[in-house]
């Protein structure tokens, strides 16, 4: 869904408005260019009850900082429906909240995320080259166009395009893409998505700490990617999985850890996993009012 973006952009208008190992490289190859556009306008597709709508979004400018674009009501899929919509910047990371007044037609709703893309037709015929599923063809919306693919694994997302570029401030953090797939679905996602994007893996570890993933006496594999996309941090998951692991969509890195729990707690945010420390730095997961999951640190040499 362009989701948003489409409905932002048309209030913002009446208003103002590391190189891929080599086994990667050998079995795909990678798009002739780049149709990333950059992370800021890159977002986490959130839906909330429509009655949490405002305190969600209250809660997540208390916690980040930021502003809010204007609110509306729109249509925002192909077929009919209504939804709230609005569009949250933080420094951390931009959000698209949706709190439909209507049942959300299928498949919307399974999206993590939103990217917004340079060339919607070259882009879909690239991840359609590259392993991905169409499952929401491009559709018209008022400022550009929209469709949803599905990777290898089942990860969701939105791919976007504006008829006049939208103009985002840059992040100072740049938020990570956190997804869970199994064993027989991450060297294809991986190999996959990295053409696709024109990404790089920065680490692949075979035996990360289990603690990171609620397993605290176990291992498992964990594979970061850096693109024009953004980061996303792939979990190659067993699927025993304590809750809320699995459940985070995103994982936003701020100053300081403590800090920011302090703020969100006092804006009515529940800290379900405290703080602890691996991998280089101290992380919790929180869930906010309406119920949007998500994984917060910090680099522990601050």
């Amino acid at each position: 869904m362009k989701l948003i973006r489409y409905a932002l952009a048309a209030l913002m208008i009446a208003g103002e408005l590391v190189a891929a190992p080599a086994a990667f490289a050998k079995t795909a190859s990678q798009s002739p260019v780049s149709f990333a556009v950059g992370p800021q306008y890159d977002t986490t597709h959130v839906y909330v009850d429509p009655e949490a709508f405002d305190r969600f979004t209250d809660s997540f400018v208390a916690t980040f900082g930021g502003t809010k674009s204007q609110q509306g009501v729109f249509q925002v899929t192909p077929t009919p429906s209504q939804t709230i919509s609005q569009l949250v910047f933080t420094p951390s990371g931009t959000i698209s909240v949706f709190g439909f007044k209507t049942p959300i037609p299928y498949p919307f709703g399974a999206e993590r995320t939103g990217y917004l893309v340079t060339d919607m037709d070259a882009a879909i015929a690239s991840a359609r080259a590259h392993g991905a599923d169409v499952v929401v063809d491009p559709f018209p919306d008022p400022i550009g166009r929209d469709a949803i693919v599905s990777w290898p694994g089942g990860l969701h997302m939105q791919l976007y395009w504006h008829t006049q570029a939208p103009h985002y401030d840059p992040l100072q953090t740049v938020p990570e893409n956190r997804v869970y797939v199994s064993t027989q679905s991450a060297d294809k996602l991986i190999r996959e998505f990295i053409a696709f994007s024109h990404g790089k893996v920065v680490s692949d570890v075979s035996r990360a700490p289990g603690i990171e993933i609620g397993q605290p006496n176990e291992t498992y594999r964990r594979v970061r990617i850096e693109s024009g996309f953004g980061k996303m941090t792939v979990i190659v998951s067993d699927g025993h999985l304590p809750y809320p692991f699995g459940r985070e969509l995103t994982g936003y890195e701020v100053p300081n850890l403590a800090a920011t729990l302090g703020r969100a707690q006092a804006a009515g945010v529940t800290v379900l996993v405290p703080p602890f420390e691996s991998d280089g730095r101290d992380a919790a997961i929180v869930q906010f009012p309406g119920g949007y999951i998500a994984e917060i640190h910090d680099s522990v040499a601050k």
